[in-house]
């Protein structure tokens, strides 16, 4: 045992206690996270020289049996390996799945809170009639893949094991590098009618002409992805991490009833056994139009309606480089067109929508899909593909190669048959065709894996969408984007980073939609400029377009292609919690001493005179008779001289040290500069560039802005020197709230006062009235209406 003298060890315990906290550098780099680079990812986020991925190609046959509301099929998946590794076993998605009564996602689910059902406030609180629907329905559903057979190319069985939503396909024979293997799958599955079970595909059911609607995904079984990050990435489907697929190309012919219309995926190759021949008159004029061209009329489609076909028919499809294929059908669908080219895009805009839709869909759908392609193409890349679909169904919004689901409708009155819709309704349409439209950008052309990253396709195709949409009109009501519309969740404490697993992502709109998008709008306007951005996020799409990019990837190219470390910045908004709050501590007010005593002398002067007044001598004054004034004898010299008079000695003194000074400090006195020491505070944890409103006394005002390093070396609290003409009477940080700051009461100097109102409410009595809502008239189902419509107030 080691001892130390008493003394000794009482120094080595204060030392420890008053030891300096662990510097926090903010600014440090994201080696330790990031993976190294490698040949086939490199450092400075492009594709490597041995950079591969797997390709594969499907033939599908399937039949929609409209009446057990059922789907059949039989695919052909031709899988190439194009890895360095030799495959034992193959792993397919059966993402159906997840509709069986004992899947993951239902056996895991839990309720919000107990709040919702025993404590409820009101109808926002309460739990629903649907929820509780939804929840009775999920355990009855007979949902899932029934596997008939898998077999290889000469038709024998291969050895498969199912594990919930993934399969796994034993091999005979492995799969060695370059190789490349056809086997064949048997399958049948109940689909789910969405509005009661939810899920990103399904049917929906008019109860007023009996007919359905069907939008199909995730209907097929598709081959997991297997890449250089992960290997197999076969993560159980749980319902909120979406799919990680391969390119390749698609055959699929799809039997229908025969007076279905069909959407899908891909270009239409046999449109003369399924279309009429006005109606293929009509698609070729709409190639060509300025507006768009009704292939399936809303006369023609309300008269399918009333009647059903016996027969069926085939509808083809091919699609080229596709990472899957999605369609709908429904004899219910009006069908318009328009063609759009420009540079390397030719591309076919259509809508499919029941009446239900109109007249919203027939104005703004088609329009929207231009839309969306010609501003995404600005900041990513030429739109590759042949035709670009919306369809308006029960699913709200959800996105596949060349073909999205979209929900926005008309209100129809159920008393008068009156169609109206509210500016929510037709902005959420334009939005979410934007959204969904822009997700062929975003992942299904830069295909990102989305069972692990939910932010790499939502977080950057909302960014994309705030763009698209400020370039509709002016003043777009936008829900998310503004960096100022983030604060209250940035602050909240139920956070996770935005570098989480999709399946374990909390508050998913915020963090893997409005949080991303704040960011990269702080990153293009605030940090890096619109130039440096745009360029460096075009590469990144340019790099990776066609491949499979993960996070440091796009990290690293916005790095290499802009010139600039945005390590910390990655790490602050991506990799933690923090949030901005910057506040306005403290200014000091300096200017430069000249040396001269007549100046400076009456510089203190004035200072002097500044101070208040004190009270003492505010009532004295013309109250309390003085001596010397009663006896001016009495005064002398320093009664007419104080402290502030300026003596030949100040003066001589002043000569000899001007005599010592060169031309250049001589100058220096003369400046006239105001110089300013400002405090700031770092409250939030995440470093911010500094955007200060200086304000003068002329009135003049202009904005400093501060890049974020300035808090490399001290992240909780800086001062700053602020150099000025004339006096600076005002500075605000952040005057645009462009950062994202949750607080911005402290962001100023002076402090603003921050207006609110105070509302008043009469006092209830007599509220629970036994007797009075007893005698109360029982209403009938008009009277109730008509009160209803009393005080509903009209849709926009």
């Amino acid at each position: 045992m080691i001892r130390f003298p008493i003394g000794l060890a009482a120094l080595c315990l204060t030392m420890s206690a008053i030891a300096a906290e662990p510097f926090d550098d903010k600014f440090r780099q994201l080696d330790e996270l990031l993976p190294t680079p490698t040949t086939i990812r490199t450092a400075s986020g492009a594709p490597g020289h041995a950079y591969w991925q797997q390709r594969a190609d499907y033939a599908i046959r399937a039949t929609l049996d409209e009446g057990r509301r059922a789907i059949s099929g039989v695919e052909t998946i031709t899988y190439h390996n194009n890895s360095p590794d030799t495959l034992s076993y193959l792993w397919v998605q059966l993402d159906q799945n997840i509709y069986k009564r004992d899947s993951d996602a239902r056996m895991t689910a839990t309720v919000p809170s107990r709040d919702a059902w025993a404590k409820a406030r009101g109808p926002e609180d309460g739990y629903k009639f649907d929820a509780l629907r939804s929840v009775l329905e999920k355990s009855t559903f007979d949902g899932g893949f029934k596997i008939a057979g898998v077999k290889d190319a000469g038709g024998r069985p291969l050895h498969v094991v199912i594990n919930r939503t993934m399969m796994r396909i034993d091999l005979p024979q492995p799969l060695k590098p370059g190789a490349k293997l056809a086997f064949s799958i048997e399958w049948s599955y109940n689909i789910n009618e969405q509005k009661v079970l939810g899920g990103r595909s399904g049917y929906e059911k008019f109860d007023e002409d009996k007919n359905d609607l069907f939008e199909i995904a995730q209907w097929f079984p598709r081959m997991a992805a297997y890449y250089d990050v992960t290997g197999w990435q076969h993560k159980q489907f749980l319902g909120t991490g979406e799919f990680t697929l391969e390119f390749g190309d698609y055959d699929v012919q799809l039997t229908v009833p025969a007076d279905h219309i069909v959407a899908g995926t891909g270009e239409l190759q046999n449109a003369g056994d399924v279309l009429t021949s006005a109606q293929r008159q009509r698609l070729e004029q709409a190639r060509t139009a300025t507006k768009p061209v009704i292939i399936v009329t809303q006369a023609e489609a309300e008269a399918k309606e009333k009647t059903r076909a016996s027969g069926t028919k085939t509808w083809h499809f091919r699609a080229k480089n596709v990472r899957d294929f999605a369609w709908a059908s429904s004899r219910k669908f009006i069908w318009d067109a328009q063609g759009f080219k420009k540079d390397a895009t030719n591309v076919l805009a259509q809508s499919f929508y029941p009446k239900e839709g109109n007249p919203l869909w027939e104005k703004y759908s088609t329009a929207a899909v231009i839309h969306t392609i010609a501003e995404y193409n600005k900041y990513s890349f030429d739109y590759p593909y042949p035709v670009a679909i919306s369809v308006n169904g029960p699913v709200g919004g959800m996105e596949y190669p060349m073909i999205c689901f979209n929900g926005p409708r008309p209100t129809k009155d159920k008393k008068t048959g009156e169609l109206t819709y509210s500016s929510r309704t037709k902005y959420g349409l334009i939005s979410v065709v934007i959204h969904e439209v822009g997700h062929n950008y975003f992942p299904m052309i830069v295909n990102s894996d989305e069972r692990q990253w939910t932010w790499m396709d939502e977080g950057l195709n909302s960014f994309l969408q705030y763009l698209a949409e400020q370039a509709w009109e002016e003043h777009y009501p936008q829900s998310r984007g503004e960096p100022r519309a983030i604060g209250d969740y940035m602050k909240s404490t139920n956070q996770v980073p935005i570098m989480t697993n999709s399946e374990s992502i909390a508050a998913l709109g915020y963090n893997a939609y409005a949080k991303p998008t704040a960011a990269l709008i702080v990153l293009r306007e605030t940090v890096l400029g619109r130039e440096l951005f745009d360029f460096a996020f075009r590469e990144y799409a340019q790099r990776w377009k066609f491949k499979r990019p993960t996070p440091s990837d796009f990290f690293r190219t916005m790095e290499d292609a802009s010139g600039t470390d945005l390590d910390w910045f990655w790490r602050g908004w991506f990799y933690t919690t923090d949030h901005v709050d910057v506040s306005v501590d403290g200014i000091s007010e300096y200017t430069v001493g000249t040396k001269d005593p007549e100046i400076e002398k009456a510089w203190k002067k004035a200072q002097h005179e500044l101070a208040p007044i004190s009270i003492t001598d505010q009532r004295n004054k013309g109250t309390l008779p003085r001596r010397v004034d009663a006896h001016p004898e009495l005064k002398d010299f320093y009664n007419e001289h104080d402290e502030f008079t300026v003596t030949n000695h100040d003066r001589n003194k002043y000569n000899e040290a001007i005599g010592d000074l060169e031309d250049w400090e001589k100058n220096l006195l003369k400046e006239g500069k105001h110089l300013y020491l400002v405090d700031f505070s770092n409250l939030g944890g995440l470093v911010t560039p500094l955007v200060l409103e200086i304000t003068l006394a002329s009135g003049k005002k202009y904005v400093e802005r501060i890049p974020a390093e300035v808090w490399r070396y001290t992240p909780k609290k800086i001062t700053k020197l602020i150099i000025t003409d004339e006096p600076m009477v005002a500075l605000t940080q952040d005057p645009y709230w462009e950062t994202a700051d949750t607080d911005t009461s402290n962001n100023s100097w002076p402090r603003k006062a921050t207006p609110s109102r105070l509302e008043l409410y009469k006092t209830e009595h007599d509220k629970d009235n036994l007797m009075r809502d007893f005698n109360e008239k029982l209403k009938t189902k008009d009277e109730k209406a008509d009160a209803e419509k009393s005080v509903t107030p009209k849709a926009e």
